[in-house]
């Protein structure tokens, strides 16, 4: 199962003076996706980046921009995310009045949309979008800052989804950020997640680590 996983680091954990430069070198060292965190200071404690960012990056590699708007609300936003080279654009459950409406608007750009489920969201609150979406994303943390603890009672959140998602007949992946290292990642994995946001652990040890750091993340 491990070599079905991809792996998504987090720019939230590189260098960010090197952006450009840690963006093609997670890129060479084999990872699936590009994750990039946006936080506005209002729907999470923290301030990181905008659609500037984004696009700027894009050259640096042709794979997947994972995108995950942490704002509020989000859909003003959407379209200048989607614009800058967002590939998926996640978007969080309470981040508007209308899930289905966002999420229309996502799919509307051309991009494959995510929904992002807090450590405090049931898995229901998904539930009526199932069929719609691309990706669900599970945090594991409170969702603002890097480095925490996993959330041990997400595992559960977890395999719920995967039975769930297992029942259609499209392809939904189930996403799992916060807490993510070696350990943390078998159990997400056995869970039933198939897509593993990584950052500390994905960017421990510069550029001369990123390829052992994603190949420990997979499981062997």
């Amino acid at each position: 199962m491990a070599s079905s996983v991809l792996i998504a680091p987090s720019i939230l954990s590189a260098d960010f003076a090197k952006l450009g430069e840690e963006v093609c070198a997670i890129d060479a060292a084999g990872a699936d996706y590009v994750h990039v965190d946006v936080m506005d200071g209002h729907f999470v404690p923290n301030i990181t980046i905008g659609p500037g960012v984004v696009k700027a990056l894009r050259p640096y590699t042709v794979k997947t921009f994972d995108v995950h708007l942490m704002i509020a609300p989000v859909d003003p936003y959407v379209g200048a995310f989607a614009e800058a080279g967002a590939d998926i654009i996640t978007v969080h459950a309470e981040a508007g009045p209308h899930l289905h409406r966002t999420l229309q608007l996502v799919k509307g750009l051309g991009k494959k949309a995510g929904v992002s489920l807090n450590p405090g969201t049931p898995a229901e609150a998904v539930r009526e979008v199932l069929g719609f979406v691309d990706l669900i994303l599970v945090m594991s943390v409170n969702p603002g800052f890097g480095g925490q603890s996993f959330i041990e009672s997400q595992l559960e959140k977890i395999r719920t989804l995967r039975g769930w998602i297992d029942t259609l007949d499209r392809t939904v992946h189930l996403e799992v950020d916060g807490g993510i290292n070696a350990e943390t990642a078998s159990a997400v994995i056995s869970a039933g997640a198939d897509v593993l946001v990584a950052g500390t652990a994905a960017f421990t040890g510069g550029p001369d680590r990123y390829a052992e750091n994603i190949r420990q993340l997979r499981g062997y």
